[in-house]
């Protein structure tokens, strides 16, 4: 259960490379519940993403995160988030384990779970003791998956999170994202309508050319 109630306000956002616009004039308020970025491939889904989340600095606009109704600096904002992303790394030299371990050294577990339960939640008890760097690719992605669905966090972003996963990891992945709190406020970057619960309020990323 999330500990308080955050709320992200883009305003005029825009990011652009070089003289292209990615998307801009992009103002949203986003409260709990979840929001579907949608898009084709290459259209800009994963950048808006990264910049709400901080990690890449808009050329236009602003985006700012507030705490129940306190301001939070941008830069202080990731002690609130989680992200999983087809692109982000696992070390491969730590074990399971290891991993996660390590991982929860940095967050706190949501509802405070053990290492053996998250692993167990994981559907991943057989490779506790085998190295990151000899999973399969789907396997990664559950690991990353289950770091940002099992982390207290108030956002979660998820960026085209069915990737590699076969059909019994995408059903473990369709539960653990039914199952988050209902006050979580939830990132889905995805063309792939199966990613996202018919609910999801949709953001089409062309809208903001």
């Amino acid at each position: 259960m999330s500990t308080s109630n955050l709320t992200l306000a883009a305003s005029q956002l825009g990011k652009r490379f070089k003289r292209e616009w990615i998307f801009r004039n992009f103002t949203y308020q986003f409260k709990s519940g979840v929001y579907a970025v949608t898009g084709p491939n290459g259209s800009g889904k994963s950048t808006l993403l990264q910049t709400l989340w901080g990690q890449l600095l808009p050329s236009t606009g602003s985006v700012v995160y507030e705490i129940n109704s306190k301001t939070v600096d941008i830069e202080e904002a990731y002690k609130h988030l989680a992200i999983a992303t087809p692109y982000m790394d696992l070390i491969d030299e730590f074990t399971l384990e290891e991993q996660i371990k390590f991982h929860f050294t940095l967050k706190i577990s949501r509802n405070k779970l053990s290492v053996d339960e998250i692993i167990g939640k994981m559907m991943l008890d057989n490779a506790r003791e085998k190295f990151i760097g000899n999973f399969s690719s789907g396997m990664k992605q559950r690991v990353k998956l289950g770091l940002a669905f099992f982390t207290q966090a108030q956002a979660i972003f998820l960026d085209e999170p069915g990737t590699n996963l076969d059909h019994q990891a995408f059903d473990w992945y369709q539960q653990q994202l039914a199952s988050l709190p209902n006050d979580c406020l939830v990132f889905i970057a995805s063309n792939q309508p199966s990613e996202y619960p018919a609910s999801a309020q949709i953001i089409d990323i062309m809208d903001f050319k």
